[in-house]
């Protein structure tokens, strides 16, 4: 992962109309997009959403003043190209599958696994604004100030969400293990 100053000149060099520049740069913030949409949307539609927010990276670049911020400005670009994917497949609210997607979840002394937290994660239990801070704040490591200016919501919003999606992940893991 290339260092915030390399960042930046990257992103200068690209307003300048370096191609180059401008590949590296969107290859480089590419992982980082797609994890959080991946957590936002879900596996099978981060892709088509990734691309959509890649081509807005490209076009609104010009516009970013401070190319120090760049990575917290694509991820706000992604957040808000998730929610409008997710409003426009009208999948939240949505009422869960008969199917349990945790139908492996381990015994309640055992820590859950890593890959079953990101499956309750992803499932439709948590909404998208909850899920867009536990993405960030846990899978990409970010404050939660952080998450706040990501997000362009109070802190105490992003709290609020994270506090709900914390609640909604631990009574979804709960039912897996009752079952």
């Amino acid at each position: 992962m290339p260092s915030f100053r390399q960042e930046a000149l990257w992103v200068l060099r690209a307003q300048y109309g370096d191609r180059d520049a401008l590949e590296q740069l969107l290859e480089a913030v590419q992982p980082s997009l797609r994890r959080y949409l991946c957590g936002l949307v879900g596996d099978l539609d981060a892709d088509d959403v990734l691309q959509e927010v890649l081509v807005l990276v490209y076009r609104r670049l010009g516009d970013l003043e401070n190319p120090e911020v760049f990575r917290a400005w694509a991820l706000r670009i992604a957040s808000r190209a998730g929610y409008r994917y997710l409003e426009k497949r009208k999948r939240w609210p949505h009422q869960p599958d008969d199917e349990a997607p945790l139908e492996n979840v381990p015994a309640p002394n055992d820590r859950p696994s890593d890959a079953l937290l990101w499956d309750a994660l992803r499932s439709d239990a948590i909404s998208p604004a909850s899920r867009g801070v536990l993405v960030l704040h846990f899978q990409e490591g970010l404050s939660l100030p952080d998450v706040a200016a990501i997000l362009d919501v109070p802190l105490g919003t992003v709290k609020s969400r994270l506090a709900y999606g914390l609640a909604a992940l631990r009574a979804r893991l709960g039912a897996g293990r009752r079952e």
